[in-house]
């Protein structure tokens, strides 16, 4: 008899690894082996894994009310969406369940603003950008500027355009009378962690109000303190729109949001969008945790320290290594890129006992816990380095 086949559809390529207790930046296998997390669930667990915050505030929500419905009041969504208002440039949130639902209703919000608010209709196509990425539903991987995620999913919907990145002159010829919006990460993270050009988002956020476009942020893996501050839009000195939050959100708990300007509250009128489950008592319970925490702790702060220790250490002890090109990154989302392919180098470092991950076919993206302490930091770069040298000395 041959192995028994999972129930489970094939559509991940795991690690081999089966993951059964975590804490702070420490996860430990079935085995018992354990492992310095520098990948953070993809930007997720920015807190580390299990925080007594978090963990405390959870479990005083289980014990009292996990669902109701979105046809009540929930106060967590109010407390959670305050704090989200009142530390950012938004003034409304709407809650759902993962960033390409919070994505979703970016498109939908700017598409029914034109047609409903301005009276517009016409104008519904979003120029997004080569190399993006913005999710997984019909609408987001259309969105998405990588055409293998798009592979046997056609029919796609109509409506998206693609510009080259941190190329303002040919994002400026895509605008047309149809355009409603423009869709941009600040980081690429998926795209190979790619920060945008300071005078690439200033031209774009200009060309948004010359031609009356909304200016959409994809925060989905740069928001909640990753890349150095609160939200990595703050960096570049410009207000979008809207921008959305998912991720580092909840720690790990699913939560997503669309957060916008007042302008948009009358396009999201009462039964035009809606989610069963976002918002709910849980998410937004943890969501609080996890913000008052990152405030409180100043962690955007020491993500732009660390983060600068990061790459410079990587430079240092990297430089002159034929393997490696560059490092790059904005705060605690950082891409060391390679002049080939990142997948065996990968599985090496985790053999170490240190967890990474790639971004794109020729990158390693290392996205750390906020709280990660100086020696784990430490030994996890050490680690990282001398993998790279071995394989290094191995290919002369």
């Amino acid at each position: 008899m041959g192995e028994a086949q999972s129930a489970l559809f094939p559509n991940y390529a795991r690690y081999p690894f089966t993951f059964v207790k975590g804490e702070g930046s420490r996860l430990w296998d079935e085995n018992g082996k354990e492992y310095l997390d520098l990948m953070c669930g993809l930007a997720v667990t920015n807190l580390g894994h299990a925080p007594k915050q978090v963990t405390e505030r959870l479990k005083q929500q289980v014990d009292t009310l996990w669902h109701t419905s979105n046809l009540f009041h929930i106060p967590g969504q109010e407390k959670l969406a305050q704090l989200l208002v009142d530390n950012s440039c938004a003034d409304a949130v709407f809650f759902c369940n993962s960033g390409a639902e919070a994505n979703e209703a970016a498109i939908k919000l700017a598409r029914r603003y034109y047609q409903k608010v301005v009276g517009q209709p016409e104008r519904y196509e979003i120029v997004t950008f080569h190399m993006s990425f913005h999710g997984r539903t019909l609408a987001t991987l259309t969105a998405t500027g990588q055409d293998k995620v798009k592979d046997g999913f056609a029919p796609l919907p109509e409506g998206f355009v693609y510009a080259p990145f941190n190329d303002a002159e040919g994002t400026e010829k895509l605008i047309s009378d149809k355009t409603c919006a423009i869709m941009i990460e600040m980081v690429q993270g998926e795209g190979g962690v790619n920060p945008a050009d300071p005078a690439f988002v200033k031209r774009i956020a200009e060309l948004c109000k010359q031609h009356g476009l909304l200016l959409i942020i994809d925060e989905i893996q740069t928001g909640m303190g990753r890349t150095g501050k609160l939200f990595a839009y703050e960096h570049y000195g410009i207000e979008p729109d809207v921008f959305t939050l998912a991720k580092g959100l909840g720690n790990g708990i699913p939560i997503g949001a669309l957060l916008g300007k007042e302008k948009l509250r009358e396009a999201f009128s009462a039964g035009s969008h809606g989610s069963t489950f976002g918002g709910n008592y849980l998410s937004t319970a943890a969501g609080i945790a996890t913000l008052e925490t990152m405030l409180a702790e100043k962690l955007p702060q020491r993500a732009a320290e660390l983060g600068e220790y990061i790459v410079s250490e990587l430079s240092r002890k990297l430089a002159g290594n034929p393997l490696v090109q560059h490092v790059r990154g904005l705060g605690m989302l950082i891409g060391i890129q390679l002049g080939g392919p990142s997948a065996d180098l990968i599985a090496a470092i985790h053999e170490q006992g240190v967890l990474v991950v790639s971004a794109g076919p020729n990158v390693i993206r290392l996205a750390p816990s906020l709280l990660i302490s100086k020696e784990e930091l430490d030994r996890g770069l050490e680690t990282i380095c001398t993998v790279l040298a071995k394989h290094a000395a191995a290919t002369v």
